[in-house]
């Protein structure tokens, strides 16, 4: 044990630190981890950056679209066309040589055609049934594709 002791200073190793070669080589080695490791640094803040200049370039986009919309809509209320279907919705007006005509609900009704049964079924309400909703849409799917009609 103590003959171990003895030799270690001049284990092979050890013997390498005493060459100044090898202790130019191992400072090199460190500079140049050092350096990579600031490198990776720089190039992961770079893509965090460019990533934030991305998104703040979309949001800055899709302002300008708004923007761009919101010129068109102030252009389409100074038409005339607007000025005329505002006219004739709010005030009742018409065109020189037009004629309102007002119908009540009950005489238009009376003399629309009819909708096939089939189709009043369909506009008609849903009716309320004793299933809770998660099942009547479970049902009503599996309906449809098993092809089920009503």
């Amino acid at each position: 044990m103590f003959e171990k002791i003895k030799n270690l200073p001049n284990h092979e190793l050890l013997q390498n630190f005493r060459d100044i070669r090898f202790l130019g080589f191992l400072v090199f080695a460190v500079l140049v981890l050092l350096a990579s490791w600031s490198g990776v640094n720089v190039i992961e803040t770079n893509f965090d950056l460019q990533k934030q200049i991305a998104q703040i370039d979309q949001q800055d986009q899709v302002s300008q679209l708004e923007n761009v919309n919101l010129k068109l809509q102030n252009e389409y209320y100074n038409t005339d066309t607007y000025l005329e279907l505002t006219a004739r919705k709010q005030f009742g007006k018409g065109a020189p040589g037009e004629k309102l005509l007002l119908v009540p609900k009950e005489v238009a009704l009376a003399h629309a055609p009819q909708l096939p049964e089939d189709k009043q079924a369909a506009v008609a309400i849903a009716k309320p049934t004793d299933k809770p909703a998660y099942r009547q849409h479970f049902d009503d799917w599996m309906d449809f594709f098993l092809r089920r009609g009503s």
